[in-house]
C-alpha cells in the first residue's frame, strides 16, 4: 500500500521502518461484532485500527459473561506477540467499532525487526503501553463503581472517534462493564436524569462533557500520561 494509514503507531516510524513493512500492509474494512480472535486462536497477524475503528479484548469470566479488559484504537494495534514467535489469543479479540484496520503478517513483522533496532524499539515500546493499560484496567475493575467505569469507557470511546455522539449501544456499554445489559440501562437512564447524556438510536449523545469526565475514575487520565511519557521519551532518542 501508499501513503501512510491513520494509525499513529504506524505513522511515528521514520521512512525506513515504513518502509520494510508497507509492501506486507493490507487494509481491510471490518463491521462492528467481527471476531479477530476467539480464546485459544494462533495470532499470524498484527492488526492496526484507523480512523475511528475500535478493537475490544473481551476476557471470559463466570456465568458465560465477558469483561472488556482494552479497548485499542487508532493509537496502536492487537495481536504483537510478547516474544519473536506467534502467540495465541488470551481472549476475545472483536471489532468494536467497524471501519479500516490495516494488517500486517506477523512473521512480516518479525523479519523487518530484525532488520531494524529502532523498528523494534518503537514496538517494544507500545507493547510496554499496552501492558500498563492491561495493569491499569485490572485495577479499575476491582477499585472503582459502575458508575464510574461507564463514564470512563465512554470518555475513552469518544477519545478514540471524536465528536460527542458515540456509536455505542446499551449492550456494548455492558459489555464492556461485565453487567447486564439491564443493569446498564439503569446506568445510563441515571446520566440522562443528570443530562449528562442522551440516546438515539443505537448511540449515545454527550451533554455535558465535564460533567462526564467529574464522574468517571482516572484511569484514563493514568494510562494517557503513561502512554505520553513513553512515547515521548522515545520521539526525544530519535530526535
Amino acid at each position: 500500500m501508499t501513503g501512510r494509514p491513520q494509525n499513529d503507531l504506524l505513522r511515528q516510524l521514520n521512512h525506513q521502518d515504513f518502509e520494510l513493512l508497507a509492501p506486507h500492509l493490507q487494509p481491510v474494512e471490518l463491521e462492528a461484532s467481527h471476531i479477530l480472535h476467539h480464546a485459544g486462536d494462533d495470532v499470524a497477524a498484527v492488526h492496526f485500527p484507523c480512523g475511528p475503528a475500535l478493537v475490544s479484548f473481551a476476557v471470559p469470566v463466570e456465568d458465560d459473561r465477558e469483561v472488556e479488559s482494552l479497548l485499542v484504537g487508532h493509537e496502536g494495534a492487537v495481536g504483537i506477540a510478547p516474544g519473536r514467535t506467534a502467540s495465541l489469543a488470551y481472549s476475545r479479540i472483536v471489532v468494536k467499532l467497524g471501519g479500516t484496520l490495516v494488517r500486517l503478517p506477523l512473521r512480516a513483522l518479525e523479519q523487518a525487526q530484525q532488520r531494524s533496532a529502532t523498528l523494534q524499539e518503537v514496538f517494544l515500546r507500545y507493547a510496554d503501553c499496552q501492558f500498563a493499560q492491561l495493569l491499569q484496567s485490572a485495577a479499575c475493575n476491582a477499585a472503582h463503581s459502575i458508575e464510574q467505569r461507564a463514564a470512563k469507557w465512554i470518555m475513552s470511546t469518544q477519545e478514540h472517534i471524536g465528536g460527542a455522539e458515540i456509536p455505542l449501544t446499551h449492550e456494548q456499554l455492558a459489555g464492556m462493564l461485565g453487567v447486564s445489559r439491564s443493569y446498564a440501562s439503569r446506568v445510563i437512564q441515571m446520566f440522562k436524569a443528570r443530562r449528562i447524556l442522551a440516546t438515539r438510536r443505537g448511540a449515545i449523545l454527550i451533554l455535558d462533557a465535564s460533567a462526564l469526565e467529574a464522574r468517571a475514575c482516572c484511569c484514563n487520565n493514568w494510562v494517557n500520561k503513561y502512554f505520553d511519557e513513553v512515547q515521548g521519551t522515545a520521539a526525544a532518542a530519535e530526535g
